[in-house]
């Protein structure tokens, strides 16, 4: 009966009237990107989010390094971090709700924010539509990733004072999991997503900000921004947790409210499908231990999920990295 509900009321989500024209790799004007949520912790921007309803927002697990609702601040309309945002109003949290199977891996990177109060939707601050369990985002397929997070990873890490958008295509499960073939130790999952391309994806700061792609007027969210080797490096897209793969535990832990799933179809042929990776596990380079706190671990290749976990992956020639984001 939910899933009837839902198609029901989509006019309600993801129709942004102001968002008339959309150039990649800019700031964002007001009116954009209305589901778009800067989360705070004690008082500083820590992670993206997005409203899905009147008071529930979705962000990542790995976000939440606290479950005390009081150091969390919300704040929707927002479009710089520093100076007026006229359109903007916030909230405090009154429950946070952690995916239970999230793990150091980063898989079921999912998590959920309730309001302490409800939001009124208005032409600057309404919900997204969320991608139903049969949505098929193929290969190529177009979409916006949208955050504060700095803009490479030779950057400050501080978050940016403009909101962001880039445009960029998904790429395949499989492509996907032949990229990450040489970071040992990463599993591209099914409940998992990967976009971007050389020069255009997301960074640390976006981490829980959305992966969204326009259908018809219509935008829904495929992913959760999670991690990735920083920033948009050539060969490795970044990773989201897949929106479409929680749909019953999203439903099971919004107490009801009027959450909207909508299937996303791609059209053509999934390029994915034929696709044969090159990479063999032969080729997996050796990683070093994730540093936390400028203390190293060196018993363990694993990543871990503060947001700050770093993996360092090393070649013969040089040395890359991969955090969450």
């Amino acid at each position: 009966m939910w899933i009837l509900l839902t198609l029901l009321f989509v006019s309600d989500c993801g129709v942004a009237p102001l968002n008339t024209k959309i150039v990649g790799g800019v700031n964002a004007t007001a009116g954009t990107w209305l589901w778009q949520v800067s989360v705070h912790l004690n008082g500083s921007h820590k992670c993206g989010g997005t409203l899905i309803s009147d008071q529930w927002v979705l962000t990542a697990a790995h976000c939440i390094i606290t479950n005390i609702v009081t150091e969390w601040t919300l704040y929707f309309g927002r479009v710089t971090q520093n100076g007026t945002n006229p359109n903007e109003v916030s909230r405090t949290v009154s429950q946070v709700i952690v995916h239970p199977n999230f793990n150091k891996m980063f898989n079921n990177d999912i998590a959920l924010m309730r309001l302490s109060s409800p939001v009124s939707f208005t032409d600057y601050i309404r919900p997204i539509c969320l991608a139903e369990n049969s949505s098929q985002f193929y290969t190529s397929t177009s979409c916006w990733a949208t955050g504060w997070g700095r803009l490479g990873a030779d950057q400050p890490n501080t978050a940016y004072t403009f909101l962001q958008e880039v445009q960029i295509p998904v790429v395949g499960n499989k492509q996907c999991s032949c990229d990450y073939v040489p970071v040992k130790g990463v599993n591209i999952t099914n409940n998992m997503i990967c976009a971007g391309q050389q020069n255009k994806g997301t960074c640390q700061g976006d981490s829980g900000g959305p992966l969204q792609c326009k259908q018809g007027s219509v935008w829904i969210q495929a992913g959760i921004t999670s991690f990735g080797v920083p920033c948009a490096q050539a060969g490795f897209p970044e990773v989201y947790a897949r929106v479409s793969q929680f749909q019953t535990w999203i439903i099971n832990h919004v107490d009801g409210a009027n959450v909207n799933f909508v299937t996303y179809t791609s059209n053509g042929t999934d390029q994915d499908s034929s696709f044969v990776c090159r990479i063999t596990a032969s080729e997996i380079v050796g990683t070093a231990a994730p540093t936390h706190n400028n203390t190293t671990n060196t018993s363990s290749a694993s990543i871990n999920a503060p947001d700050f976990a770093f993996i360092f992956i090393l070649p013969t020639m040089f040395a890359q990295q991969m955090f969450t984001l």
